[in-house]
């Protein structure tokens, strides 16, 4: 058998070569572009246009006449999404940034318990901590009902429905953002600063409002960018707990009526207020600086000096820790329950493991799952190529155009999975040059593509970040001795990366596997993912089953969390040795 003559990073090399200098040319960023441009703009922008074209294919501009001039459906869904975006976000902001003041400027007894827990909630799929919610505390919930056996009441006790249903789920599943984004910021800040303006007789009220605040300001705005767009995203939890009339309702119950210019125009609306929350946010943060010019050490915990609160700390630290395990242990209680078995009872009244010999054992059973690590899989290897090479060119390359790339990618990410299903039904119902001529919708490959639409910015992210501490001399230093800009990049810029590349690929990767928004727009009798079949399951009133495969959703999400801290540990690691070999 002969050898292969040559290889592709070889014929790349050979291509630039030709245009002028190699990697060294002026064109060269152009030729490493120009195919990543063209994929978002195939895949984001122009689905994105198809949507309004496809909202004004019969009536002209009717159907926007319609929203923004009648006081019906349309207006209330778009106020309701609005309103529970925003208390949401005042919600998360309350819940986040207390624990992360609590655990990261008190010491007392039960600290360490919570701060073990505190991220349980997110490792939970958005479709797993809504089912979780229902389960513990709507009117079938297993707390009203069990208050109303307690106390003999006609109704459940403390049953949350609705709006606040909606709400506690958004909360609980989301605060986590401004815990992070908060205690990183407080672990970073220079405690000289307060203490300064406490000697200088400025109050507690004073103190929080001029010098916390301000400092917390790029945290809580980040916080608050991601609470937003994913309330605004919700589906999962306005469809359990009985509330139509929201943005993503709506667009799910015309798509399923028939009415696809409608829902084109109810997803061009929401992909246009998610997109100028996100430039608004933006501008917020960058109109001011929030730097510190200190340089003291960061803030050490102090003992809680009442008496009272040493002793409630304790059991607060229980109840706490009950509260963030309690819908992990109701889905891994409901899991082991007979389907059928659980209906006016406070909990299951029968067990079995056949739930999950079912799904691990009939292949009918087994296929949402194996399709699901299918098109996942094929989603995050088109993520890290694609991502990777994205965030190398936003990095480290000069050309015209680069804020447009970032901004493309960032369009990617501000979209509801709900807008990116409707723009993919827009553009590929039909078939097109990107998509080689075939029609996508019905076939396999609509899902993958949107799971690469949707979480390629979480891998270019953390790309991005990755690449952002590599020392660009590295590979400068390898060109310089004869290697050739793919040889640099793949040997030592992207090993470097490799830790961050993995991170965000697992993630990728973890959500793909539990999405359910975009899904269940667009999927197949064929292509059921695990969501949808848990969905199905839910609406059969095979509740045991469902929640089976939401135990074996959250064991996975557990596992590459894990992996993924050992991951960045690792890639730390990896950077102190890289910029110890370059001094």
């Amino acid at each position: 058998m002969t050898a292969v003559p040559s290889t592709l990073p070889s014929r790349w090399a050979q291509l630039t070569q030709r245009l002028g200098g190699g990697a060294n040319s002026a064109w060269f960023p152009y030729v490493l572009v120009a195919p990543l441009a063209l994929i978002l703009w195939g895949y984001v922008v122009q689905p994105m246009l198809a949507t309004f074209v496809e909202s004004v294919s019969e009536d002209g501009t009717a159907n926007y006449a319609q929203f923004f001039t009648s006081s019906g459906v349309a207006r209330t869904s778009l106020l309701t999404s609005l309103v529970i975006s925003a208390a949401s976000v005042l919600l998360c902001g309350i819940v986040g940034v207390a624990m992360a003041f609590l655990l990261k400027r008190f010491s007392f007894a039960g600290r360490r318990l919570i701060e073990a827990f505190i991220l349980v909630p997110a490792a939970l799929p958005p479709l797993i901590g809504a089912v979780s919610f229902q389960l513990l505390y709507s009117e079938i919930g297993i707390l009203p009902r069990a208050l109303q056996q307690l106390f003999g009441t006609a109704q459940p006790v403390l049953a949350f429905d609705g709006i606040a249903g909606v709400l506690v789920v958004h909360t609980f599943t989301m605060y986590p953002f401004f815990y992070l984004a908060a205690s990183a910021a407080l672990a970073g800040m220079d405690p000289s600063v307060e203490e300064a303006a406490y000697n200088l007789g400025a109050g507690r009220i004073r103190v929080w409002r001029t010098v916390l605040l301000p400092m917390l300001t790029p945290a809580l705005v980040s916080a608050s960018l991601l609470v937003f767009m994913t309330s605004l995203a919700s589906y999962t939890a306005p469809l359990l707990f009985g509330v139509d009339q929201t943005m993503t309702m709506q667009i799910y119950i015309n798509r399923t009526n028939g009415d696809l210019p409608m829902a084109s125009t109810y997803a061009a609306v929401l992909g246009l207020v998610s997109i100028a929350f996100l430039l608004l946010m933006r501008w917020y943060e960058g109109r001011r600086s929030y730097l510190s010019q200190s340089k003291g050490i960061s803030a050490r915990r102090r003992e809680i000096a009442n008496p009272i609160g040493r002793w409630l700390a304790p059991v607060a630290s229980v109840l706490a820790t009950l509260v963030l395990l309690a819908p992990v242990a109701t889905i891994a209680l409901v899991a082991f329950s007979a389907d059928g078995s659980w209906t006016t009872e406070v909990i299951p009244s029968a067990y079995t493991i056949e739930n999950f010999v079912t799904i691990l054992t009939e292949p009918r059973a087994f296929e949402p799952i194996l399709n699901s690590l299918q098109m996942s899989l094929l989603a995050t290897a088109a993520c890290v190529v694609v991502g990777v090479l994205i965030a190398y060119a936003v990095r480290r390359l000069r050309f015209v155009g680069r804020s447009l790339l970032d901004i493309g990618v960032m369009i990617a990410w501000a979209l509801p999975g709900t807008v990116v299903a409707i723009n993919l039904i827009s553009a590929y119902s039909t078939g097109n040059g990107f998509s080689f001529g075939q029609a996508l919708i019905g076939t396999f490959w609509i899902l993958p593509l949107a799971y690469f639409v949707r979480f390629l910015p979480l891998v270019f992210r953390a790309s991005s970040a990755s690449l952002a501490l590599i020392d660009p001399s590295l590979e400068e230093a390898a060109r310089n001795l004869g290697a050739s800009w793919w040889r640099a990049f793949l040997n030592i810029t992207v090993r470097l990366m490799l830790p961050g590349v993995i991170v965000g690929a697992l993630l990728a990767f973890v959500h793909g596997v539990g999405e359910f928004v975009a899904s269940v727009l667009i999927y197949t009798s064929s292509t059921v993912p695990i969501s949808v079949a848990i969905n199905n399951r839910m609406y059969s009133f095979e509740i045991g089953t469902a929640a089976a495969y939401g135990m074996l959703q959250v064991a996975l999400i557990f596992v590459v969390m894990w992996f993924s801290g050992r991951l960045e540990n690792g890639g730390r690691a990896a950077s102190r040795r890289a910029e110890q070999w370059t001094n």
